[in-house]
């Protein structure tokens, strides 16, 4: 219930405060497990890519966001679990694992923290391995615009997320290389997600 309430305040807001505006959501499928992958510039990126969506979205997010209590219990409502960054977290593996085997979508971000510069950094192997584990697809998005909310450049800025393709990886889980390439694939497609949003702009 909170969770459906929130989001029709926030495509409210997100609607007429920033003018958001949503490119290929109907790329989500409408059941069964997949992985949301998108760029990460700011900690807006979260609700802006999982609002304008039907399904549900959970999320990993940095174990320091649990520190304090009543905040976790909040994203924790909506969804999100802790996994320890610079380290293989097993634990967030598995929760990961056990939400796409229940059909659920897997909200990620390949390049594993926030780009300070806007500019798409280089993917971990970690969604790789885990839409092999899971034999899950992938769906990349790019977000535009978030990294500018409440700036000094432009107050409200507009935003824009677009949902591309989904994806799938057909490697073996120990192809470690495979895993790599297919990781910065999700990345490359994100970029050019980017450019058709930056290309009808100009």
């Amino acid at each position: 219930m909170f969770y459906s309430l929130l989001r029709i305040f926030l495509r409210a807001f997100f609607k007429i405060f920033f003018r958001a505006r949503i490119v290929g959501a109907s790329n989500l499928p409408s059941k069964g497990k997949i992985i949301l992958a998108a760029n990460h510039v700011s900690n807006w990126d979260p609700p802006v890519l999982a609002t304008f969506l039907d399904r549900r979205v959970y999320y990993m997010a940095k174990e320091e966001l649990f520190a304090n209590k009543i905040f976790a219990a909040a994203i924790t409502n909506l969804g999100a679990f802790p996994v320890k960054r610079e380290t293989a977290d097993r634990n967030a593996i598995k929760r990961a694992l056990a939400l796409l085997k229940d059909g659920q979508c897997l909200g990620l971000f390949p390049e594993g923290t926030r780009s300070r510069t806007g500019e798409l950094g280089k993917a971990e192997a970690g969604v790789g391995l885990i839409a092999a584990m899971s034999k899950a697809e992938v769906l990349p998005a790019a977000i535009i615009g978030t990294n500018k909310i409440f700036s000094s450049e432009k107050f409200f800025p507009r935003l824009t997320v677009v949902y591309g393709r989904p994806m799938k990886f057909e490697g073996s889980t120990k192809d470690k290389a495979a895993l790599e390439k297919f990781s910065q694939s999700i990345m490359d497609e994100i970029a050019k997600l980017i450019k058709t949003v930056e290309g009808s702009t100009k």
